[in-house]
């Protein structure tokens, strides 16, 4: 298979399905920022990690692609794909649920950083705020189900408590916003 076929020198790529979009409309910039983030969660994987972390972090990736290729493919095509659901949503809520289990309780606002994994989670979690800020502008105008906006809703959640409890497993103090 070639990397390249020149379809997209015009500015369109295909949808799964057939269909051609400009590179530039509200569904690109949705599925093109979750393998953003799918791509950042790769680069954490890279660093020291607790095993829940590395565990989880697997899946998530594996849970992107079939978020992207949810967003990638109208839901009016026949194309028959795996889509993002409650099952999905369901296992985020339990993670974050054990990990945060194991934290001190949140009494301020912290800053990211910490570790290279806790701060890269950090900036994960900030990038699937805005892949979440595209879908919502995608669902304007566009069927997407609702699913995918909870999951990326709650993804972010996830992220953040993630990124804490990296930090925690690597020795690394929070450090708390302090207000003027």
């Amino acid at each position: 298979m070639k990397i390249y076929t020149k379809k997209g020198d015009k500015g369109t790529t295909s949808l799964f399905g057939g269909a051609s979009i400009g590179k530039n409309s509200m569904r690109i910039h949705a599925y093109g920022t979750v393998d953003e983030l799918n791509s950042i969660l790769g680069i954490v994987l890279t660093y020291s990690l607790s095993d829940d972390g590395k565990e989880i972090l697997e899946e998530l990736q594996n849970q992107l692609f079939v978020l992207g290729a949810d967003l990638a493919t109208l839901p009016s095509k026949k194309t028959k794909i795996d889509r993002i659901g409650s099952r999905e949503i369901q296992k985020l809520e339990s993670w974050i649920d054990t990990l945060d289990e194991q934290l001190p309780a949140l009494t301020s606002f912290i800053l990211p950083g910490g570790a290279p994994a806790g701060a890269t989670l950090h900036q994960a979690r900030t990038v699937c705020r805005r892949a979440e800020r595209h879908a919502v502008a995608l669902k304007t105008d566009n069927p997407i189900s609702e699913e995918v906006i909870i999951y990326l809703n709650r993804l972010s959640d996830l992220l953040f408590v993630m990124a804490r409890y990296e930090n925690k497993h690597a020795g690394e103090p929070e450090t708390q916003w302090k207000s003027r």
